[in-house]
């Protein structure tokens, strides 16, 4: 039986956009649904009742939730095609740890600084700068988080890049001379098709972050 696969996404998420990479990477067919956030679909909330939120991957009528769980349910379905987490077990727990660090801090953060001002987004900046500047040390001299090959972390990590004009724009800040070797390991990650064809225009998704400020009623 042929695997029928669907995403259920919003094209601006950096947390479907993880999906979308992954699905490319293993190179799996799949129906992409576009959902309004304003106006769920009923497919979506049967899918993911607790939390209603987008991404969800469907696998043959079957849905997982949040991006990290969702990535990792490809690996182990596919994984026999080109893998993206390591073989060693401790490596695998040093992977998880850090895409969990980038969901606990680069999107709350990034958060703060186009959704704040004065002090508290000063403070939002300095602590998004230190998180990549940690993130840094951790890529070190290596090609990709995981060394010569593009796996687990850096799906976790490049699509928020997509958000980094939004971020420089309102924050006022410039991300890539406070740390130009995370933005050299972007444009590597850019140079895989997999990763370009899955990220939106960093400029459609600042007109995007402008339209939310005014509908929350940020000037």
């Amino acid at each position: 039986m042929a695997d029928e696969v669907v995403l259920l996404d919003f094209w601006p998420s950096p947390f479907g956009m993880r999906i979308r990479i992954t699905l490319a990477e293993k190179g799996i067919k799949y129906e992409y649904k576009e959902e309004d956030l304003r106006n769920k679909s009923p497919l979506l909330l049967q899918s993911n009742p607790v939390h209603k939120k987008i991404p969800v991957l469907i696998h043959n009528g079957k849905p997982i939730c949040e991006s990290l769980i969702a990535v990792q349910y490809i690996e182990d379905v596919w994984s026999n095609r080109n893998p993206l987490l390591p073989s060693d077990p401790y490596h695998r727990a040093q992977a998880r740890f850090w895409a969990d660090y980038v969901d606990k801090k680069v999107y709350d953060l990034g958060r703060k600084i186009w959704t704040s001002k004065g002090e508290e987004q000063e403070a939002a900046k300095k602590e998004f700068v230190e998180a990549l500047k940690l993130l840094e040390e951790q890529l070190g001299d290596k090609t990709y988080f995981g060394g010569d090959n593009f796996g687990f972390v850096d799906i976790a990590l490049v699509p928020f890049y997509t958000w980094f004009k939004a971020y420089e724009t309102f924050g006022n800040f410039n991300i890539e001379s406070e740390c130009p070797k995370f933005i050299a390991w972007v444009k590597r990650c850019l140079q895989k098709e997999s990763v370009s064809k899955s990220l939106p225009d960093p400029h459609k998704v600042y007109e995007f972050v402008v339209e939310i400020r005014k509908r929350i009623g940020i000037e």
